[in-house]
């Protein structure tokens, strides 16, 4: 058994690639192998700026042999038929071929015996597939080769029993002739360690490249990243701002992780911190640090890719460098943060006028004011809002955009509008209302909870859902350019997380009609289905079968998901139980008895129960428990106390399955007959207040 390892060296991979393709790289090269019939072992594949590596250990010498048959004409036919065979198969004569028995009769097979391939020349084979089927989010070619990679290819090594394997991967250059030939040598770190390094697998590659300051493991080189930053941060009395992803990025710009600390000049530490974190992390790849009561500190760590232990010289330099660079970065923030305060928020409203939201739902002005049109509609319905601060939130909500600030950096829209919100007196509710309205942006992330920021929030993604609905640019599959399925959750959430109790219907159709010629039935109901459905997707990726969540849904004229929700809980928990199993069970075996007795007889059994023809005493009982349980059930419902309606329910357990026990439904007297379907029914009409039973599996 002997080890593949494979280097592709070129130049500096973009960090947000280097993951998937490392992970492709692997998966290409594996399946090749097995497709070709060879077994091996344990994988590892590890990823650098500059190389993607991947090492299979335990692969055999060669291909097993294999035996392929193929079935042929029955023996006694045409010989035009056994000409045929013969020769699709190369059988100089009919004797060569085996005859067999089958059900069928006798009939010749060709059997051939196929000798496996040097497992070297396979690997030849699946590398240049590998190479040539690993794609990329973006590509290039370069000189004159006409093949497309993500960057220069410099060098390959291709090792199989620490032998060079006998190929080349084509660059595909017009003239011919263009190639990387397969090798053994690699290079180290770019400026420590440029000398050519001969490898003979993957643990001799390890041991020499961490000599020449190459640290091929991605996670290795993220976990010393963050070990320096935080021991740096700890030395100055100062903390790590917890930041994953820019951790995950910088590993992946570096061979040689050293991390340093350096400092932000006081000039600038006036500017928002959002400003300065963002600027560092977005230009720079800096770590912000934090001071020990959750404020900015004036420090910033910065991860080179040199070397430094024993160079103080270098370490100074590499500082000194950094903090010249931020200064000019910051520089320009400061600069943007001390004009844009010059100029009110109030006073930029008509340049949004200038910004095409969508060609066909008009300008950023003219959305502005539909959400603002939306929000007082949506204060005059929650109690806690007051509809001027909510107008005047809404109005200035979108302002920021033609700000410096948020033309430099785009992500800070609505934080830049809080700040300047807050400079130009207006209350703190509008401040933050106009930072809080692009909320929630994903499951994990804070819902907004303030009653002006809710108002504003709401109608901002309600707009653009009826918006977008109305100009049929729905999501589609995977495919959803406009947010909008995300859009639609942080609805929810800011319904249910604030237990917002109103008509969600009304909201929608108040919705559309803010836009000119919309016919507001349009889009009413196919935009409260969509919410439906990811309030739906919401509830199964918490675990609720989506039996019980659309047993709910189903439920005519219930719009309140608040209401939805905890009809959802309770029904799930009762489900759960010995009488919810069992009730179901018999309200399954009542409704297929009406339905099947109904289709036959063509008549619909909905009418009223005729007490004087209730003989049994079961049916009798019965009959008692579900009067009380209708009146019982309307109180509870008007009530919303959906736990106290499932208790109700539950107490039909005993007297339906009585009913079950001892009464005969189809009685040969035909009144009575009538009457005993028509409390089939009333079990089903009574059970169907809390929940559709019928779509429950089980």
């Amino acid at each position: 058994m002997s080890e593949l390892f494979f280097e592709l060296l070129s130049e500096e991979i973009p960090a947000r690639m280097q993951a998937r393709a490392c992970a492709e790289l692997k998966r290409l090269v594996t399946t090749g192998l097995r497709q070709a019939g060879l077994t091996f072992g344990q994988t590892e594949a590890f990823v650098t700026p500059r190389r993607l590596v991947l090492s299979v250990a335990e692969l055999p010498d060669k291909q097993p042999d294999v035996t392929e048959e193929k079935k042929g004409p029955k023996v006694g036919a045409a010989e035009q038929a056994l000409a045929g065979f013969m020769k699709a198969n190369g059988l100089a004569s009919i004797a060569a071929a085996q005859i067999r028995e089958t059900p069928k009769g006798d009939f010749y097979f060709a059997v051939k015996e196929i000798a496996g391939r040097a497992t070297a020349d396979v690997l030849v084979d699946v590398l240049q597939a590998a190479v040539r089927d690993l794609a990329w989010p973006k590509s290039m070619r370069w000189g004159h080769h006409r093949v497309r990679w993500v960057r220069p290819i410099e060098s390959i090594v291709a090792l199989f029993d620490g032998q060079p394997l006998a190929g080349q991967v084509d660059l595909g250059e017009a003239d011919g002739g263009a190639h990387i030939a397969f090798g053994n040598t690699t290079v180290g770190h770019r400026f420590i360690a440029p000398q050519t390094i001969e490898v003979t697998g993957l643990a001799d590659y390890r041991r020499k490249l961490r000599d020449a300051c190459v640290i091929i493991d991605q996670d290795e080189r993220r976990a010393i990243i963050l070990s320096q930053a935080q021991a740096l941060a700890a030395q100055a009395g100062l903390r790590l701002k917890d930041d994953p992803g820019l951790l995950e990025e910088v590993s992946g710009l570096v061979e040689w992780p050293q991390a340093l600390i350096g400092r932000i000049d006081d000039q600038f530490m006036e500017v928002p911190k959002e400003v300065l974190i963002t600027s560092m992390r977005s230009h720079q790849k800096y770590f912000s640090l934090l001071t020990p009561e959750g404020g900015l500190a004036d420090r910033f760590i910065v991860v080179s890719n040199m070397p430094v232990a024993g160079q103080d010289r270098r370490r100074n330099n590499i500082i000194a460098g950094n903090e010249r660079v931020l200064s000019a970065r910051l520089s320009d923030a400061k600069f943007f943060w001390d004009l844009d305060r010059q100029t009110d928020l109030r006073s930029r409203l008509p340049a949004l006028g200038d910004i095409v939201f969508h060609a066909k739902l008009g300008t950023v002005q003219d959305k502005v004011a539909r959400v603002a049109a939306l929000a007082r509609h949506l204060a005059d319905m929650n109690d806690g809002a007051d509809p001027v601060l909510v107008a005047t939130a809404a109005q200035l909500a979108k302002a920021d955009l033609v700000t410096g600030m948020v033309g430099e950096f785009p992500e800070l829209q609505g934080v830049m509008g809080r700040y300047y919100a807050l400079h130009d007196h207006h209350p703190q509710a509008v401040a933050d209302a106009i930072a809080d309205h692009y909320g929630p942006l994903g499951p994990s992330d804070r819902c907004p909870s303030a009653p002006t920021s809710v108002c504003v929030a709401l109608a901002d993604k309600l707009d653009t859902l009826v918006g977008f609905w109305a100009i049929d640019e729905k999501p589609t599959g995977s495919k959803d350019p406009f947010a909008l399925r995300r859009a639609a959750l942080g609805i929810i959430r800011l319904i249910v997380e604030n237990k917002l109790r109103f008509d969600l219907k009304a909201v929608i159709k108040a919705a559309a009609k803010n836009y000119r010629e919309l016919d507001a039935k349009a889009v009413k109901f196919p935009v409260l289905n969509f919410l439906a459905e990811r309030m739906k997707v919401a509830l199964r990726d918490q675990g609720i079968r989506h039996d019980h969540i659309q047993a709910v849904f189903n439920l005519p004229g219930e719009n309140d998901l608040v209401r939805m929700l905890a009809r959802v809980e309770v029904l799930r928990v009762f489900l759960d139980s010995d009488d919810g199993a069992n009730l179901l069970i018999a309200y399954k075996r009542a409704a297929n008895i009406a339905r099947i007795e109904s289709k036959r007889d063509q008549i619909d059994y909905d009418g009223a129960v005729k007490a004087e023809l209730l003989v049994e005493a079961e049916e009798q009982a019965l009959f008692a428990a579900l009067n009380q349980a209708a009146a019982a059930l309307e109180r509870c419902l008007t009530a919303e106390d959906y736990q106290q309606a499932i208790t109700t329910l539950a107490g039909l357990r005993q007297p339906v399955d009585a009913f079950f026990a001892k009464v005969t439904v189809n009685a040969d007297d035909a009144a009575l007959r009538l009457n005993r379907l028509q409390l089939l029914t009333r079990i089903t009409r009574t059970m169907g207040r809390i929940a559709d039973f019928t779509v429950i599996e089980g």
